[in-house]
């Protein structure tokens, strides 16, 4: 089993388990731990596909795939995040891990992430290439935020501006209907078509803003201990309702900063 790998830069330390399908296990910033960590929460990678897919079903042309159901009725988050991954390079503040995509995903590829870290903020990149056939991919994390922690005043806060919400069916998944962003609670996606961007707030304690060049971002405030933030590079089912294809050609780069900043002195 490959030990997990510790990076850190001033007061920020970030731990990452490649065994632990190369999730991130913790992020403290000046002691103090932003991230939930019960098992399958902290931060885990989403590929080769964000959010769900319907049915566990997938058609790529002619060919109609059936993938594990772990979110009856749908397949939910890739299945990078059951595999172990390899260390490929760790300096002091930075990381590279890479895993194979393989059965159960229908086409042999790779996911590789790199993390680089500094006192004020965490960059998260990811390669989605294919081993030859061409797929449909999408890429992102998913973070599980701390609603409270104790140098904090108050609740986290969460403040976004999407231009528009994907209407959820029944189902959980897109209608395909664009409408006005209701209020939360939420586990939807939204659309940002600049790029997204969310800040997150501590009070008294810190302010930490996600953004990314993709346009869609998944937000889930249903837990009690947590809200999640999920930069990601499609919505929910865009395996097939508008394919990203990755060929040798084109591969899948998704990239997600984190930046924060101090309310109060160290």
């Amino acid at each position: 089993m490959t030990d997990d790998v510790r990076i850190s830069a001033g007061a920020a330390v970030l731990t990452i388990a490649p065994a632990d399908g190369g999730a991130i296990n913790g992020l403290t910033v000046d002691g103090t731990e932003l991230l939930r960590q019960d098992p399958g929460t902290g931060c885990f990678v989403m590929a080769p596909w964000a959010g769900r897919l319907g049915d566990g079903r997938l058609t790529v042309g002619e060919h109609t795939y059936q993938l594990p159901i772990n979110n009856p009725p749908h397949s939910i988050h890739g299945t990078a995040r059951d595999t172990a991954w390899e260390v490929v390079d760790s300096t002091p503040d930075t990381a590279t891990l890479r895993t194979a995509l393989t059965d159960p995903w229908p086409f042999a590829g790779t996911v590789t992430q790199t993390f680089a870290l500094t006192d004020t903020g965490l960059n998260l990149s990811m390669r989605i290439t294919t081993a030859g056939d061409p797929f449909p991919a999408q890429g992102g994390w998913h973070p599980w935020f701390r609603r409270a922690v104790a140098p904090a005043t108050g609740a986290l806060e969460l403040d976004f501006d999407p231009a528009w919400q994907y209407e959820r069916g029944p189902d959980y998944l897109p209608t395909g209907r664009h409408i006005r962003p209701t209020p939360p609670p939420w586990d939807d996606c939204f659309a940002m078509p600049d790029g997204v961007r969310a800040r997150l707030t501590w009070p008294g304690f810190l302010e930490l803003t996600i953004t990314s060049p993709v346009t869609d971002v998944v937000v889930w405030t249903l837990p009690e201990e947590s809200l999640s933030v999920e930069a990601q590079s499609g919505p929910p089912n865009g395996l097939n309702t508008d394919p990203r294809m990755v060929t040798l050609e084109s591969p899948l780069d998704v990239q997600v900063d984190w930046t924060w900043r101090r309310l109060s002195p160290r």
